[in-house]
Formats: structure tokens, C-alpha cells, sequence
């Protein structure tokens, strides 16, 4: 017991002098180690009567956890220093102080969603947030696309192996908020949409759309009119003019191609409107009784409306952008040259 005893007084001036990681695991193997000193007392066990063996193998235990209680406390210490030695060499910064460097920003497509949200907000609309995975009945079926129809082969789909798919367009969110809110409603739900395109200046395979609906009593296309007058006159900051062309969408009737009077050219002609005066924006038109009735809304009391604006292409005009695939790119130099108007 006096050798232990020894042991201990011996360990504890040892590991005063310990400074660093190398030298505890030193001071380990010389004292709990394979041949280390605890180890040769623990061998003397055979040598000692039955009746104290019981006694003695307890304090050998006791020895053994106080020597890796005082290394656990060596390692808090170092690692204390560490951190000390870090603060000690670190040069902070004042966040007070206005720095001279260039400020980040949000990505155009959130500044630009972010008013169109707020626009929307003001003119009484709920926001809903849609899922990026959709089923296949929400996507196609609920918006009146059943299977084997055309309307199919106008949106090259991404599929998932447990039959779900990649959303291909806002309106995979309708019958969801149809459901959730019966009528009357008015809402919008952004969201990123993805299709197999082929890549190219005005197409992307991860795009941005905007989905608006409106169902009351005595909805009409001039409500649609003026709702998107009003964002498009928010958005450009000067009055825009629209004008709808008849167009085939399956989950409207009647459907429309939505123009809006060129922004950069305020519709003379120009490169970018290719000289008509006019931009295609978003299909739109009057929500079709079928896709209605799957969003358990009666259509002989309540009619609608429906668009689908991509803000992708929106946020080009915006802010200038030439090319969509920037967007998506990540190229942080390119993107901050991008002004907002």
C-alpha cells in the first residue's frame, strides 16, 4: 500500500511538469501503460495473502481512475491554452467600423421574389410555399393532364424511382390550396420548377415560376387584367401595358398568352422585343371547371383564375441579365453586375 501510495506522489510531480500532448502520452505509458507502473503493482498481486487481495486490487482501481482523472484535467488545460493562444494571435475586427470592401447582396431571383411577394401581400394574397417534389396526380392529373394526354409531351419530366416527380410547373400546388382553403381564396405560391430543356440562352433546367389564383363569385378575365397590370406596374416601376392572345393550357378555359408592352423600348421595337413592341410573359386564363371540382370547389358558384409567371426570365428584365443560365451559375462576379432598375 506504501509503494501506491508512492506511485501516486511520484505520478502527480511527473505530470506537473507535463506541458504538452506528447509528453501525457508519455507519462501514460510510463505509468498506465502495458509496462507501466500501475501494471508492475497489479503483477505483485500473487504475492500478497488471499485475505488482502480483495483490499489491495480496490486501491490499485482507485490509483488507476485518480491518474486518469489527473490526465483528463491536464488535456482541459491544453486545451484552454489552445483556444487562449488563438484569442492571444488573432487579430479581431471591429464590426462597428464601416468597411471598405465590397458588400454582399441577395441573389436576384430573392430580391425579386421577395417584391413580387410583397406586391401580392398588398393586393390581399396569402403565400404559400409549394413542394419541389410533387406526386404525379398533383403535378399532371389535378391540373387536368390525365395520362396518355398531349399536354404531357409539352414538359419533359424529371422521374423519381417511387414514381413521384420533379416539379414541372407551379400549378402542381393548385389542388393542394384548393383543398387546404376551399372558396373564396387569392394566393400565390413561388417555387423552382425543373424540366429536361435543352440548355440554351432563354432555357434552363432549373427555373423559377410564380403561381396566382383567384376564386370568388363573378371572377372574370378583367380581374386577371387588372391583377397583372398592377404587379407588372410594380415591378417596372412605370405603367405597363398587356394584352392577352388566345393559347391552349389544359388546366384553364379559356386560356391566354399574356404580352406585356416592351419595358425597354416602352413598345416602339427593339432587339429584345424583336421589334413587335411586345414580350411574351406567362399563360394564364379562367380556372377550368374540372380542375374545380378536384379541388372540391363547386364551379356552378365559384369561378376563377389562374397564371403562371416565370420569374426566372422576369429577373432578366429586371436587372439586365442576357443570359439564363447565369442565374443558376453561382458566378458571384457576374451576378453583382446585375441592376436591379
Amino acid at each position: 500500500m506504501e509503494k501506491l501510495d508512492e506511485v501516486l506522489v511520484r505520478a502527480k510531480q511527473d505530470l506537473s511538469c507535463v506541458n504538452n500532448k506528447e509528453g501525457l502520452g508519455s507519462f501514460y505509458q510510463n505509468y498506465l501503460g502495458k509496462n507501466g507502473k500501475v501494471t508492475e503493482l497489479m503483477k505483485q498481486m500473487k504475492d500478497i495473502p488471499n485475505e488482502e487481495k480483495k483490499s489491495f486490487g480496490m486501491a490499485i482501481n482507485n490509483l488507476k481512475q485518480e491518474l486518469q482523472s489527473l490526465m483528463n484535467e491536464k488535456e482541459k488545460e491544453f486545451a484552454k491554452k489552445k483556444i487562449q493562444d488563438r484569442i492571444d494571435n488573432t487579430k479581431f475586427v471591429d464590426l462597428t467600423i464601416p468597411s471598405n470592401k465590397k458588400r454582399g447582396s441577395l441573389h436576384p431571383i430573392t430580391i425579386l421574389q421577395e417584391k413580387l411577394i410583397d406586391i401580392f401581400l398588398s393586393m390581399g394574397f396569402t403565400v404559400e410555399d409549394g413542394q419541389e417534389i410533387e406526386t404525379e396526380y398533383n403535378n399532371f392529373e389535378a391540373v387536368n393532364i390525365p395520362k396518355n394526354h398531349p399536354a404531357r409531351d409539352m414538359q419533359d419530366t424529371f422521374y423519381l424511382d417511387n414514381g413521384q416527380v420533379l416539379k414541372t410547373h407551379t400549378s402542381a400546388a393548385q389542388n393542394r390550396i384548393m383543398k387546404k382553403y376551399g372558396a373564396p381564396l387569392k394566393a400565390i405560391f413561388p417555387g423552382r420548377c425543373f424540366r429536361n430543356e435543352e440548355l440554351d440562352a432563354s432555357h434552363e433546367n432549373t427555373f423559377f415560376q410564380i403561381e396566382g389564383m383567384m376564386i370568388d363569385k363573378d371572377v372574370s378575365v378583367a380581374n386577371l387584367i387588372y391583377f397583372m397590370k398592377e404587379m407588372l406596374t410594380n415591378v417596372f416601376g412605370k405603367q405597363i401595358n398587356v394584352r392577352l392572345r388566345p393559347g391552349f393550357f389544359p388546366f384553364v378555359e379559356p386560356g391566354f398568352e399574356l404580352d406585356i408592352s416592351c419595358p425597354y423600348c416602352d413598345g416602339k421595337g427593339c432587339r429584345v422585343c424583336k421589334h413587335s413592341g411586345w414580350i411574351e410573359l406567362c399563360p394564364c386564363g379562367m380556372i377550368h371547371p374540372n380542375v374545380l371540382k378536384m379541388g372540391g370547389i363547386d364551379p356552378e358558384q365559384y369561378q376563377g383564375f389562374a397564371f403562371g409567371l416565370g420569374f426566372s426570365r422576369l429577373a432578366m428584365m429586371d436587372f439586365d441579365i442576357t443570359e439564363i443560365r447565369l442565374l443558376n451559375s453561382g458566378n458571384i462576379k457576374a451576378l453583382s453586375q446585375a441592376k436591379i432598375k
